[in-house]
């Protein structure tokens, strides 16, 4: 989305690009999304993630009208306004369209685009960046000799050891819902050219999915994601609640790293069950009986016909069936009565105490990270020196500070600082 943005923006404005994808087909994991959305406003976005560099949020919030703008401009549709996590505004986008017009625009205006090829470094001269030496896809190499490079290569979630070092030694076994290209090569190349990663204990974007369900088919992410752990209970393998699960189902899924083994039992009632695991997520997604299709595929899964029945939960589960159906018990007298919860349950404190009850074993999947290289709110790599890396541009999720244990749209980033960083570049050359 980043790359294909700002080349496809500087093509159309004049200037000259060469887009260098390493998979063999363009698109990465925007081609499995659906969403443009962020915050509507600032206030809204520093109250969700306060620890995100307030800079990058403002240029985020105020250059995301002019993002969807850019889309409609090639022809592709953005559809009405949708409310998104409770506090979003955005729009459903065909993303593979938005895709095709960019490829279409290039081909137009004559820009090179060099699919299969991976970049083996940066060039640099005089302490700048001026373009990279690529491996092509007949093994040959090439070097693309420019005033401005952009990186954009989707973040590291691909790459197992860069999980485990920058999120948690757990998250190097956890499943993948994104495209596997994205290893980190951003983060690497930036890094070599002096840039500087951040922040640490950013986290990542991710859901829940059922625990030993493997996500080897991307036509099978929307459908496996427990978007509706929000309506649930979710208890740790010493069966105690340790997360608000209605402030949303990505942070749960940060919450639930951090637990022993990274697996945990979401609990629904009959009530969630009908409005939320058979229903939509956000409008524009069609339902899906998420509970059958999980328990097909092999997922840890079980129906309760009362509380009492929890104490049942399999021995080799791992689970103390007691002590959860005690949890449940006293968190609806609780809820009942008005008192407190601990954790609380801001965003829906009723009750759940409509039988029967639906068990699916959850576990952590990361979709693309937080961390990355810092730049500045025109895209531009910062140094270790507190300065700009010269030439060196970044965006999506190889561009880091914007997010710090908290989201708010993966698409509209990539959009926004791609546009940003493509904007930079031909001011720069209309300077010269």
């Amino acid at each position: 989305m980043a790359g294909l943005t700002a080349a496809a923006w500087v093509a159309r404005h004049g200037g000259r690009a060469v887009v260098v994808e390493r998979a063999g087909t363009l698109g990465g994991s925007a081609a499995l999304a659906g969403f443009v959305w962020t915050a509507p406003t600032l206030d809204v976005l520093r109250a969700v993630n306060p620890r995100g560099d307030s800079t990058l949020a403002a240029a985020l919030v105020e250059g995301f009208p002019a993002g969807t703008e850019w889309i409609r401009s090639l022809g592709v549709e953005c559809r009405p306004t949708v409310t998104v996590l409770r506090f979003g505004r955005g729009h459903q986008v065909d993303t593979n369209h938005y895709i095709g017009a960019c490829a279409e625009l290039l081909h137009a205006h004559g820009a090179e685009v060099l699919t299969g090829t991976q970049t083996r470094s940066l060039l640099l001269a005089d302490g700048a960046v001026r373009g990279a030496e690529c491996v092509l896809a007949d093994g040959s190499t090439r070097r693309i000799e420019a005033r401005w490079t952009l990186l954009a290569t989707g973040g590291f979630q691909a790459d197992p050891d860069l999980r485990a070092e920058h999120i948690h030694p757990r998250a190097r076994a956890i499943e993948l819902r994104s495209n596997p290209y994205s290893m980190g090569a951003g983060l690497r190349l930036g890094r070599s050219a002096g840039g500087t990663f951040g922040k640490d204990g950013a986290g990542f974007y991710g859901h829940l999915i059922p625990a030993g369900v493997a996500l080897d088919n991307p036509a099978h992410f929307t459908d496996v994601t427990l978007y509706y752990s929000e309506r649930c209970l979710l208890f740790n393998l010493g069966g105690e609640r340790f997360v608000d699960e209605t402030v949303g189902d990505h942070l749960t899924t940060l919450a639930l790293l951090e637990q022993p083994e990274a697996r945990g039992l979401l609990v629904a009632d009959a009530a969630a069950y009908r409005s939320w695991m058979k229903g939509q997520y956000v409008e524009g997604i069609p339902a899906v009986n998420t509970f059958e299709i999980c328990r097909r595929r092999g997922a840890r899964a079980a129906v309760a016909n009362d509380v009492d029945e929890f104490e049942l939960i399999p021995e080799e589960w791992g689970y103390p069936g007691a002590k959860i159906r005690d949890a449940i018990n006293a968190l609806n007298l609780a809820a009942r009565g008005g008192d407190a919860l601990s954790p609380p349950r801001e965003f829906d404190r009723r009750p759940l105490d409509e039988p029967p009850f639906y068990v699916i074993e959850a576990a952590p999947a990361i979709t693309f990270t937080f961390g990355g290289l810092l730049i500045d709110r025109h895209a531009r790599v910062r140094a270790r020196d507190g300065d700009v890396v010269p030439g060196l541009l970044a965006a999506g999720a190889d561009a880091g500070g914007l997010y710090h244990g908290a989201y708010a749209g993966g698409l509209a980033p990539a959009l926004v600082f791609g546009l940003a960083a493509a904007r930079t570049a031909l001011a720069a050359e209309a300077t010269r």
